[in-house]
């Protein structure tokens, strides 16, 4: 519970020692923060009887004396402005300025200027300036979150930008959890060690005594990643429910929008799948595709059972137990077409783009060698009219990033059949992917074939066989919890920042990782956390991917990087 419980208890704090009726003033950032750990009637029971974002509040001129403001924003110096027009002419009748995270003094001397009148009560530091999906993984929700892959000369002060706000999220989580943490970074990564510093700069440095909370025996440890060192887990079609729907519908902030599929009812066209409010969606959000089928045609069964029930009322007694008993058989109505239309629509998917063929060869690139059968198998796929341009151009980087350096005259065929059958495909992208993410710029051993523990670990599986042919990839990340828990993740690949070290096994451990997560990364580590190792995990990073969104980067990357007069 740990991220989601330290986000409802900032919005408990703001919320329950401010009495009457309250207008909730948001950013575009803290909605999201907001909107996925508490719900509307949560905040109804707060008597929030209105949310607002700051931006259109500064258009309107309606006065609300009645109403008192709560504004929880991010410190950024738009916010500030929006804040002092609000004060120049006060709409309501108090203001509460709650801000998730650290205020500049000269931020505090222009609100105390601006308040003239004299209706600010009170001005407050609530560090929740991350976006808590699941109690151990949080997003940040970059935008711009292709800045990781160029340069610094490219567009310094984006990236720092980019930088600056990764820094302000991670110092977040720590307070939040009231930590300091021992910091280590991926050698091979600019941006790491770039972030590693700052963060390092900002806890030990220049808000060393905010961050001097009472030493634990062992300090956390804060893990910096680059996405580039595992480019295959966000490539790979997914068989898990929760990373299947964000694969082939999309999740943002625990929603999912409907209203592009088929003919769905309009109270169902935005629809909340979160652990914290589903019962269903919390045991099986990461179980397989196939298992998945099976338990929704049980809670079907069993909700016609309390459908049928109902249906044979004919006393008083009856009816009032209905009634009683109608709000709780809404919700299971409304859950159980939830997932039904969720994963009916997911099957057309896969049935209309031949998906179980495609992930087959995905897995097989992923996982296991022979160069030869995997160059049949893309070329098969890539000559099949029902595979489309994305699973092509997935299949391609896939196979050039397993054999970019063992078949170079293969992978020159491949990117020409590419181009000849992608009409969208944009020329030297997978190109452009191995420059960023191919073997030459990766510190892991992603395929388990540099390290002599990871080639035996790979026999015994193949001798063993694997359960389910589509999901037998296991991220990177995987490998590097199982380091950390058997205490072997190398200093030479992951230094530590300044004189900090580690000092035995620590007991919970945060990995950032700059260009986004996973929701296979985020199961891996729920299940490791699960397994009761002694070490608490949790994910974050700046966005969380589906292949859609990794491939946009790219491109961007690849459009910005062309561009610029620098060369990549």
């Amino acid at each position: 519970m740990v991220l989601v419980t330290a986000v409802r208890d900032y919005m408990n704090r703001m919320l329950q020692d401010i009495s009457g009726m309250k207008v909730l003033i948001l950013d575009s950032q803290t909605v999201s923060i907001v909107s996925v750990a508490y719900s509307q009637s949560e905040l109804l029971q707060k008597e929030v009887f209105l949310v607002e974002l700051v931006d259109s509040i500064s258009i309107s001129k309606e006065s609300m004396s009645h109403l008192k403001a709560v504004f929880f924003l991010r410190p950024t110096p738009e916010n500030i402005q929006h804040l002092r027009h609000q004060l120049a002419n006060p709409r309501f009748g108090e203001y509460h300025l709650l801000f998730s995270n650290m205020l500049k003094d000269t931020q505090i001397h222009i609100l105390a200027d601006s308040d003239e009148q004299e209706v600010v009560q009170q001005v407050q530091e609530f560090y929740a300036d991350f976006v808590a999906v699941e109690p151990c993984h949080f997003t940040l929700n970059i935008s711009s979150n292709q800045l990781y892959m160029l340069p610094a000369v490219v567009d310094p002060s984006s990236l720092q930008h980019f930088s600056d706000r990764v820094v302000d999220g991670i110092a977040a989580v720590f307070l939040a959890l009231k930590r300091r943490p021992v910091i280590r970074y991926q050698r091979t990564s600019d941006i790491a060690k770039r972030i590693a510093q700052e963060t390092a700069k900002l806890m030990y440095q220049q808000e060393s005594g905010l961050f001097d909370f009472r030493r634990t025996e062992v300090s956390p440890l804060l893990l910096i990643l680059d996405r580039r060192d595992d480019p295959v887990t966000p490539l790979l079609n997914q068989w898990t429910y929760q990373a299947m729907v964000h694969e082939l519908i999309g999740i943002q902030d625990n929603k999912v929008d409907l209203r592009n599929v088929g003919k769905v009812p309009k109270d169902q066209q935005e629809v909340v799948l979160s652990s914290e409010q589903d019962a269903f969606f919390k045991t099986n959000m990461y179980e397989n595709f196939g298992d998945i089928g099976m338990n929704i045609k049980r809670m079907v069964d069993d909700f016609q059972q309390v459908a049928k029930s109902n249906q044979n009322i004919q006393t008083v007694e009856d009816m009032a137990k209905f009634v009683e008993n109608y709000p709780e058989y809404r919700k299971m109505h409304g859950n159980v077409s939830k997932h039904v239309t969720l994963v009916t629509e997911m099957s057309k998917i896969v049935e209309e783009r031949k998906l179980m063929l495609v992930s087959e060869t995905e897995q097989e690139l992923a996982c296991n060698g022979g160069q030869g059968a995997a160059f049949e198998a893309v070329t098969n796929l890539l000559n099949n009219e029902s595979v489309s341009d994305i699973d092509r151009l997935r299949l391609v980087m896939l196979y050039a990033l397993r054999y970019e350096k063992e078949s170079p005259v293969q992978l020159m065929q491949l990117f020409n059949k590419l181009a000849s059958l992608s009409a969208k495909y944009k020329p030297g992208l997978v190109q452009f992917l191995l420059k960023q993410a191919g073997i030459e710029k990766r510190t892991g051993d992603l395929y388990g074939n540099r390290d002599l523990l990871n080639i035996a670990r790979n026999m015994a599986r193949g001798l063993k066989g694997v359960e389910n042919v589509y999901t037998q990839h296991q991220p990177l990340l995987f490998q590097i919890m199982e380091s950390i828990t058997k205490g072997r993740l190398r200093d030479v690949d992951y230094p530590f920042v300044g004189n900090h070290f580690q000092q035995g096994r620590p007991q919970e451990v945060i990995f950032f990782i700059v260009g986004g997560t996973t929701y296979e990364e985020s199961r891996a580590v729920a299940l490791q956390n699960a397994s009761n190792s002694g070490i608490r995990f949790i994910l974050g990073g700046s966005v969380i991917l589906n292949s859609k969104r990794f491939l946009k980067d790219l491109e961007e990357a690849q459009r910005i990087a062309k561009s610029s007069t620098n060369v990549i």
